[in-house]
């Protein structure tokens, strides 16, 4: 108010007390009702009489100018103060903080906690995993020198050396704390980081609480590709954001970071800033207000002001500002407590959002002299105007060495100084000066200027136990490591050096960017004259040098030099003398003096010597060299060699004939991978090699290669020899020299190298480049790129890259050459003096032994054992083929396969192998064979028909190393094979390739018994098989220690001494487990435990076995480490003596809470399965998890694997001795409780059956379905539906609930619009009610009310325009119809309710009047069918008993509300959804009696079953429909794509004589008139008369099915017809039995036939379309997983994407796409389709990325195709003029593609203007095409015109055409 006061007087004077005074003089620079110096002047001069003296004038004006300069004094440390805002520049990234450059020189430091919450969350996970994560980025990913970013100064701390340091914060809750969310405003700036990573965007953390920021993908893409690299945002990553829109008052903000936007965006007066909210970096409008020597005063934003220092101002328009001008500025900083604003009108802050470019000076160091003062502030520093012209700043503290020294006299401007540029302030651009004496004569300023290997003085700073710190400059400190502080070891370092001492070192590494530097006070190396070795390149051989010796082995020592530079001195290079131990001569910390002997830079390799080399023996040397050289071997030359000796690696040769040493590696012994170990097993020291391949030559040896296929392309000359004869596209084979995780590199036999990357290494997705390769793997490369500047090339692996020719062909090249090189081996063998070596080497596949069997082993195999001693021979599980074998028995074997390693011998006792058939067979014939038996590079399979043994390869390529599980063969699998051998040779084996994959048929079907958790436990169980069968001798109760092998999330598996596996299961690890926690998180792999032995588990049968049995001494150990039992003796053992399951569960009684530990969710089942002990198990059914929707909605994802639960007891398993648990407490339906359940049926009309676990059924009344009625109430309702039920009675076996939620969920207080009506003292007289109408008597209508209140409204209370026939009532009220009725009368004794429907008593509209026009159809063909049939008596007659039953019946149920069992009718089918007419209904129903009167007691019949009660769970009524509605069904959404009409499809006839109902009510009628002989004749001829008309509509062909039987005998007259299989499956559908449409869809595929491929695969999709609509997600990526392996891939992906989309399941179908992309790369199809997917969900962006990376992988051929399709689609989805430019760019290149021309004039036609279409016909006419095509474009544009265009246009065309013509035969005649 005193502000306001001020600038508005309200008149009068007051005196202003000191207090005030002293205020004002504080808030002296408020800008915001700051006055100017002029306007004050002015006021005074008003105020003021008589004449003013000059000499007070003067004064005046020193003090104006006085304040005017404090006003102006640039920013100093003392200046800012905490909550400040300011801009910064980032100058520095370290790996913890951030250095930022703020105005006027100063420097502030951001932590790496102080970015975002999120990243400091990030943070912290990190530091508790002690692992790093994947998807959180370093500062220095982060932040790059240059950014712009909004600060808050969080605190200004004194350091050790007591200089100010500015702490300051990025963090947008800290800096955009000011703003709030009713602040915010569309087109505000702000600035704020990536919180998380969502579905279609991010959330940005903008730090405004009660808000939350959005920036979508879309907005983004731009920003990604720009200026991210195309990588996505980060957590934490520093946005400048544009508010785009605001929506709930602030609650949701949209953002853009478009850089066009945020560029250009400014602060207005709209966006409703103020001094309290104003930010850093916002770019305003602004007013010159003041021009003084120190700078500008600004107005802005029409009510503030701000200062301008001449720092910031635009240096080209200096002393060129005037009063009144408009400029653009970017406040700088906004003081909290004086409210000043600094602004800056430097050009490179007004456009936001760019980072700043220069962010360094060249002549950083320099010392410049005579350097004069601009101009000096007295709390800031001092300027400068250097020789350049440039401005330049020094602070305070740089203008002396001290404040003592320091005379402000001594800066006046102009007066000249001495001082050295020491830094840049990016803020400022300018640089920033020193006069301190200590920093202009110090030899270093930055760690950039200290090189390796100077001497440096400096002095001690602190002592510490790993070194000293020695302070070298004035910002600079160096580590001298406790090694480094002496020629000798130091114990006591403190005794020499002293805090300030002075010393000299050497440094022995700097670097400048970690800000790292070691040096050394060893006084040899830093007195030593000898060159230093700071790199591997300086190493020459011969040089002497001192070094430090690091390490001392038993193979020598390792000597390291400068830079990290080391090398290795071996043994023998110690000394002259032997050295049996060095460790005993020489020490770590030792100088050295060495010799180089060899340096290999590439490998950061060194050799060197402790005998240093005299003059005379390099001559001695250089003769040995020459003389070597004259025996040289070529590299590429082909060799003979001698192996001399075997090593791990390799064999170690001679090159004959002159001897040469050379290594031969073991990887290229072969070109198969699983052949080289074979090859160095079984070549002997002695034996020769030929052909053998020079690779390169080292200083050692010479390096030698084996590989047929670098030899034959060494010998065919297909070998370049250097980088220059390589061009891109050229295939080369080598081999792999190495593997990194970016990629492989190849070398080539010429020493060439090559990378390939990780992205073509293969044309399936690479995780790990090690999976697909191995070093030394011959590969086959295409060059992609060769740069011959940096002597490198990239590779492609891929197989479609490098094709060799026909794969079938090359597959038994492969073939060939690995069996021949095998048959090398058995020569070798048959070398050997043993007996056992020979007769394997002549053991060949297909020959039959007799032996005898030696043992059965535990996994069914069986060991046998021959005629020689020691021969093994081995039959598996699968070719035991079932047969009872036990040991000492004689069996005839067929050999499989010799493994010539392990010298075993695989055999099959199948009998289709022992007793093959003898056949001839034709070479390339098929022949479909079931594989034996597989190897690394081949598989022996057997032919079907003969039992013939057939090798073929399992790779068609040399690069053809890596498949996936799904893709590699099985023992059992059926396969097709092609022969190219006909009699087997040598090998025993007829030669063969595979024929497509596709053909492969599955292994056979494991049996139902291996249930999915016996394949879990199976998996459990490999992690504790022990292959040796060690027995321990431990007993229950032995204290054991052992060793955490691994920790999985439910066990932890431990080996103890003598490698005896044990097992600790969760829940005997603590003694109280934390619910929520996992308990084996708290063991480490490697930990040493103690533990007790509590019980034995046997291997084979899971079971835990009892100490006495024979077999518990080979039993996984169960252990425990919990500490109360590891202290006390009183351990609990395992019930291990309990047989029954019964007597394990019954110690647990219901009610009691356990602790479990979840294992996994069965999705089959619906239950949660977990362990309560070892020996234990539980599972919780679903239901009785949790009362929320959400946890039970993705059950899998609420619990973790191993998480402690805390569950209560509710009964046990006892036959599989499970324990039954719940998480909700006491599972107990009784009155009252609130349960889940599930619905397993719906009672149209009558409400919902509810299941609930353990069998317990319940029904839900149609009036306690809701709180609000509706006559749609049940369509929501589907079975299987998870509902929350409250129990009202438990009086029947049935229980009786409630859905209300007002009964439900109490807590909500939902509105209760239709109160529950349980009885009739719930209804009031005058009470507005609403119900359904029950029936229609004949004398009124029956409404029900409650589930057991009736009212009735005579026909006077029902309408007052009645129809005028009383039979089209229930036309007009149907049954089930919702109407509002008032009370008008209640007699609780009869249990009366009377009603009234008057639009007067209700406010409602007539219900005659408001209706539609009602469905006549029922009503009058009724009537119609009983006039025909009947004569008008009898009619009548037949209606007034109809009227009395019905009167009798609606009594009954009033006083009773209970129907007999009898009088259900008992009807499975549906009826069909059209309303169908009363005529067609009596006559499809099959009569027993003739009568006209029972005729029409048939009408009744069916007009008395939709009043039946449905009490029966699960069964649905065939009630009277009036609309489809009625009837719940399944509904087919439109996703569900059958490739079929469903409408066709019709529902079964009624079932034949079942109508009770008729029946009872004939028979009093019967009882009164008995049938005559002639009556009794007539009935007997209409019986006949209507059986046969049911046997001719049996008969015709046109006859829709309408049952399961009808639609048997159609789909086995016509098996192959999908049409039928899929109407069959949505006849199942309709009635919602889906396990039996499942089934349909199962026998469909069994019984078509597999000729039929497209009628199989359209069961296919319909079945995939089941799974997705009903089924989950598991069972339907199972059905897909058969689909892909039974049909064209291709299509099923194309299918299941298509109904991902149509269901709206993006995402699954994004990541199908994906998938698709890396399988079909190569297939245009997919990549158009994924483009239309795109595009449809408005995602640009991602449809041009689309088609470029479908150009990158389609062949050229093909790219004008997929370019036009897109184009079509960018017409028909997304931007029509992006079509066109995809079009006309498409059209410049190929003029003449007129199918294009073609396409997009009907593009063009359809979404374009007439203009538009013109134009492109007048462009398509006057090219020069054939004759033909140009009369084709012709009569399109005539068409066109005739079409759209006038007469006039026509004749234009016409013209146009004859003209053409014209000048066509001109030419011809020409």
């Amino acid at each position: 108010m005193a502000n306001l006061e001020e600038s508005f007087p309200r008149g009068g004077t007051r005196k202003s007390h000191k207090l005030e005074k002293s205020f004002q003089q504080a808030v002296e620079q408020d800008n915001l009702f700051d006055i100017s110096t002029e306007e004050e002047s002015t006021k005074r001069k008003k105020t003021q009489k008589g004449p003013i003296k000059a000499k007070k004038l003067k004064l005046e004006k020193k003090e104006v100018s006085k304040s005017v300069r404090e006003k102006f004094e640039i920013l100093s440390v003392e200046s800012l103060c905490e909550g400040m805002r300011i801009l910064g520049c980032v100058k520095e990234v370290n790996e913890l903080e951030l250095v930022i450059s703020l105005p006027n020189g100063l420097q502030g430091f951001v932590q790496v906690t102080e970015i975002c919450d999120a990243y400091t969350q990030k943070l912290n996970e990190q530091v508790t995993q002690e692992e790093p994560l994947e998807d959180l980025l370093r500062l220095p990913d982060l932040f790059s020198p240059g950014m712009l970013v909004r600060c808050v100064v969080s605190s200004l701390d004194i350091t050790e050396r007591g200089k100010k340091s500015v702490k300051l914060s990025v963090n947008p809750k800290h800096v955009n704390k000011v703003l709030s969310a009713e602040a915010l405003r569309p087109r505000m700036l702000l600035t704020g980081t990536v919180s998380s990573l969502e579905d279609h965007g991010y959330l940005v953390d903008i730090g405004v609480s009660g808000t939350r920021a959005f920036l979508s993908l879309h907005k983004a893409q731009e920003y990604i590709r720009q200026k991210n690299k195309g990588a996505n945002l980060k957590i934490g990553q520093y946005l400048t954001c544009l508010v785009d829109e605001v929506k709930s008052n602030g609650a949701v903000v949209g953002l853009s970071i478009e850089h066009s936007e945020i560029s250009s965006a400014f602060a207005t007066e709209e966006q409703s800033w103020n001094l309290n909210n104003l930010l850093p970096g916002l770019v305003v409008k602004a007013q010159v207000q003041k021009v003084t020597e120190f700078g500008l005063q600004l107005n802005f934003l029409t009510f503030f002001t701000g200062l301008v220092d001449f720092m910031h101002l635009e240096p080209k328009k200096i002393g060129a500002y005037s009063s009144k001008q408009t400029v653009k500025a970017c406040i700088l900083c906004i003081h909290p407590r004086t409210r000043v604003v600094r602004l800056s009108l430097r050009p490179v802050f007004l456009q936001p959002g760019r980072p700043l470019t220069r962010i360094s000076y060249q002549q950083l160091g320099a010392v410049l002299d005579k350097v004069p003062v601009q101009g000096f502030f007295k709390k800031a520093g001092a300027t400068f105007r250097l020789k350049d012209g440039a401005l330049a700043y020094a602070r305070l503290s740089h203008l002396s060495d001290s404040k003592k020294t320091f005379n402000p006299e001594a800066f006046k401007p102009g007066s000249t100084h001495k001082c050295r540029i020491i830094d840049y302030s990016q803020m400022d651009e300018l640089a920033l000066l020193s006069l301190r004496k200590s920093i202009i004569t110090a030899q270093f300023l930055s760690y950039h200027d200290i090189k390796t290997g100077t001497v440096v003085k400096g002095t001690v700073l602190a002592i510490k136990p790993f070194g000293i710190l020695v302070k070298v400059g004035e910002q600079m400190r160096g580590l001298v490591p406790s090694m480094h502080l002496g020629d000798i070891m130091m114990k006591n370092p403190e005794k020499k050096y002293h805090l300030g001492d002075e010393v000299k070192c050497r440094v022995l590494l700097c670097d400048p960017e970690a800000k790292k530097l070691i040096m050394t006070l060893k006084k040899t190396l830093i007195t030593s004259k000898l060159p230093a070795i700071m790199c591997y390149e300086d190493a020459k051989p011969g040089l002497q040098t001192h070094g430090v010796i690091i390490r001392v082995k038993s193979y020598g020592c390792i000597v390291k030099f400068y830079n990290s530079v080391q090398g290795l001195v071996p043994k023998h290079e110690l000394s002259d003398q032997h050295i049996p131990d060095p460790e005993k001569v020489f020490y770590t910390g030792q100088v050295v003096k060495v010799a180089v002997l060899n340096s290999e830079p590439s490998k950061e390799r060194l050799l060197l010597s402790f005998k240093l080399l005299s003059d005379s023996e390099p001559k001695n040397d250089s003769v040995e060299i020459s003389q070597k050289k004259g025996r040289a071997v070529n590299i590429g030359q082909l060799v003979d060699v001698k192996v001399l000796e075997k090593t791990k690696d390799g064999l170690e040769v001679a090159i004959l004939p002159h001897n040469t040493p050379a290594f031969l590696p073991t990887p290229h012994l072969s070109d198969h991978v699983a052949n080289g170990p074979l090859l160095h097993h079984w070549l002997q020291a002695g034996d020769t090699l030929h052909r053998v391949l020079c690779l390169s030559q080292g200083e050692k040896h010479i390096l030698l290669c084996r590989k047929p296929a670098l030899v034959s392309t060494v010998e065919g000359g297909q070998d370049p020899k250097s980088l220059s004869e390589i061009q891109p596209g050229m295939l080369l084979i080598g081999f792999v020299k190495s593997i990194k995780d970016y990629g492989v590199f190849v070398q080539f036999p010429s020493g060439l190298n090559g990378l390939a990357p990780k992205a073509i290494m293969s044309d399936k997705f690479v995780t790990t480049p090690s999976d697909h390769f191995v070093v030394g793997q011959t590969v086959v490369a295409k060059v992609t790129n060769v740069d011959e500047e940096k002597q490198r090339m990239l590779l492609s692996l891929r197989l479609s890259d490098c094709s060799l020719g026909d794969p079938a062909s090359t597959s038994f090249i492969l073939l060939c050459q690995c069996l021949e090189e095998l048959q090398g081996v058995r020569s070798l063998m048959s070398n050997q003096d043993s007996v056992l070596m020979q007769t394997l080497a002549e053991m060949t596949p297909g020959m039959v032994l007799d032996v005898m069997v030696q043992e059965v082993l535990e996994d069914g195999s069986v060991v046998f054992s021959g005629h020689v001693p020691d021969l093994i021979l081995k039959a598996s599980k699968y070719h035991r083929a079932g047969q009872e074998v036990a040991s000492g028995q004689k069996r005839r074997v067929v050999v499989l396969h010799v493994d010539m390693l392990k010298l075993e011998v695989h055999v099959s006792l199948r009998q289709d192998l022992v007793h093959r058939k003898a056949r001839k067979l034709r070479k390339s014939s098929r022949h479909q064979g079931i594989v034996q038996h597989l190897e690394e590079s081949f598989a022996v399979a057997s032919l079907m028909e003969t039992g013939q043994l057939v090798a073929f390869s399992l790779t068609s390529h040399l690069n053809d190393t890596f498949h996936f599980d799904s893709e590699k063969l099985h023992v059992g699998q059926g396969v097709c094979l092609t022969l190219k051998t006909t009699e087997p040779g040598v090998t025993g084996l007829i030669l063969a390739v595979e024929g497509p994959a596709s053909k492969r048929t599955s292994t056979p079907a494991r049996r139902d018994s291996e249930t999915a958790d016996d394949k879990e436990e199976e998996e459990e169980n490999s992690d504790l098989t022990v292959r040796t069968k060690k027995k321990h001798g431990l007993a229950i109760g032995d204290k054991v220690t052992g060793t955490i092998k691994s920790v999985k999330a439910t066990h932890v598996v431990v080996t103890l001494e003598d490698g005896i596996i044990g097992c600790i299961h969760a829940s005997r690890i603590l003694d109280d487990v934390p619910v929520g926690t996992s308990p084996t998180t708290t063991l480490k792999v490697g930990e040493k435990v103690t533990a007790r032995v509590i019980g034995g588990r046997d291997l084979k049968t899971s079971k835990f076995l009892p100490i006495s049995h024979p077999r518990f001494v080979l039993t996984i150990l169960e252990l425990s480490i919990r500490p109360s039992e590891l202290k006390k003796d009183g351990y609990s053992a395992l019930n291990t003596h309990s047989e029954s399951p019964l007597e394990k569960t019954e110690q647990y009684q219901a009610g009691q809470t356990v602790t479990c530990f979840f294992k996994k969710y069965n999705a089959i089942k619906k239950w949660l399965e977990v362990d309560v002990a070892p020996d234990i198990r539980g599972r919780i059914p679903l239901l009785l998890t949790s009362l929320s929707f959400k946890v039970l909605k993705h059950p899998d994802k609420m619990f973790q694997v191993g998480q402690a639960l805390r569950a209560t007891v509710v009964g046990s398993d006892v036959p599989k001795a499970f324990l039954c648990l719940s998480l909700i407490g006491p599972y107990k339906l009784e009155q009252g409780e609130i349960a889940m359940g599930r619905v397993l049926s719906v009672v149209p009309n009558k409400g919902l059956t509810i299941s609930f676990p353990f069998g317990k059924v319940g029904k839900v009344s149609l009036f306690h379905v809701s709180d609000s009625y509706s006559e749609a109430l049940l369509e929501d309702f589907f079975p299987q539906k998870i509902v929350r039920c409250y129990v009202l009675s438990t009086e029947h076996h049935v229980l009786t609930l409630s859905l209300r939620s007002s009964r439900t969920n109490r807590e909500t207080k939902s509105k209760v619009e239709d109160p529950e009506i349980n009885s009739i003292q719930d209804v009031k007289e005058g009470q507005l009610l609403r119900g359904y109408v029950k029936s229609v008597l004949s004398h009124g209508v029956l409404v029900e009310l409650g589930p057991s209140v009736v009212g009735l409204a005579q026909y006077s209370h029902v309408s007052q325009c009645r129809p005028p026939e009383k039979e089209l009532y229930d036309s007009y009220l149907p049954k089930g119809k919702l109407v509002t009725a008032k009370v008008l009368r209640v007699n609780p004794e009869r249990s009366q309710v009377e009603l009234s429907l008057l639009p007067s008593d209700t406010g409602k509209p007539d219900l005659f009047s408001a209706s539609p026009e009602p469905p006549l159809l029922n009503g009058e063909e009724r009537k119609e069918g009983a006039k025909e049939r009947v004569r008008k008596g009898e009619e009548k007659k037949s209606q007034k008993r109809k009227e009395k039953n019905q009167k009798g019946q609606e009594e009954a149920e009033l006083s009773s509300q209970e129907k007999k069992e009898s009088q259900r009718h008992r009807q499975g089918k549906r009826e069909r959804h059209e309303p169908v007419s009363e005529q067609e209904r009596v006559n499809k129903r099959p009569k027993k009696s003739g009568t006209p009167e029972e005729d029409d007691s048939g009408v009744e019949v069916y007009y008395r079953e939709g009043e039946d009660e449905m009490e029966q769970p699960g069964v649905l009524p065939m009630g009277k429909q009036t609309k489809p509605a009625e009837v719940p069904r399944l509904q087919l959404s439109s996703g569900f794509v059958w490739d079929v009409g469903l409408d066709s499809l019709t529902p079964a006839l009624p079932p034949r004589g079942e109508s009770s109902d008729s029946e009872e009510d004939e028979k009093p009628h019967q009882a009164k008139k008995k049938k005559g002989k002639k009556e009794r004749e007539l009935e007997k001829q209409k019986a006949e008369k209507e059986l046969s008309r049911i046997e001719e509509a049996l008969m015709d062909p046109g006859r829709q099915p309408e049952s399961a039987d009808d639609f048997d005998r159609l789909v086995l007259s016509s098996p192959n017809s999908s049409i039928l299989w899929l109407q069959y499956m949505a006849f199942h559908l309709q009635a919602t039995e889906i396990e039996k449409a499942r089934a349909v869809a199962e026998r469909a595929l069994k019984t078509i036939s597999f000729r039929e491929e497209q009628e199989k695969l359209n069961v296919w999709v319909a079945l995939l379309n089941l799974e997705n609509m009903y089924g989950s997600q598991e069972s339907l990526m199972k059905v897909f997983e058969r689909a892909v392996q039974y049909n064209e891939p291709l299509k099923v992906f194309l299918h299941l994407a298509d109904i991902y989309t149509k269901s709206e399941k993006f995402k699954e179908a994004g990541e199908l796409y994906s998938r698709m992309l890396k399988r079909f790369r190569q297939e245009k199809a997919v990549w158009i389709k994924y483009g239309a997917f795109v595009l449809g969900r408005s995602q640009a962006g991602t449809s041009h990325r689309v088609l470029q990376r479908a150009l990158e992988c389609l062949p050229t051929k093909e790219h004008v195709d997929v370019i036009s399709k897109f184009a079509q689609l960018e017409f028909q989805l997304g931007d029509a003029e992006r079509a066109k430019a995809i079009f006309e760019n498409t059209l410049s290149t190929y003029p003449k593609r007129t199918d294009v021309w073609s396409v997009y004039i009907d593009m063009t036609i359809k979404h374009g203007s007439q203009k538009e279409v013109r134009d492109i016909f007048e462009r398509v006419i006057h090219l020069s095409l054939a004759p033909k095509r140009m009369k084709f474009f012709f009569k399109r544009y005539l068409d066109y015109e005739k079409q759209h265009g006038t007469e006039k246009d026509v004749q234009a065309v016409k013209a146009k055409a004859l003209e053409y013509v014209e000048a066509k035969s001109s030419v011809l005649e020409d």
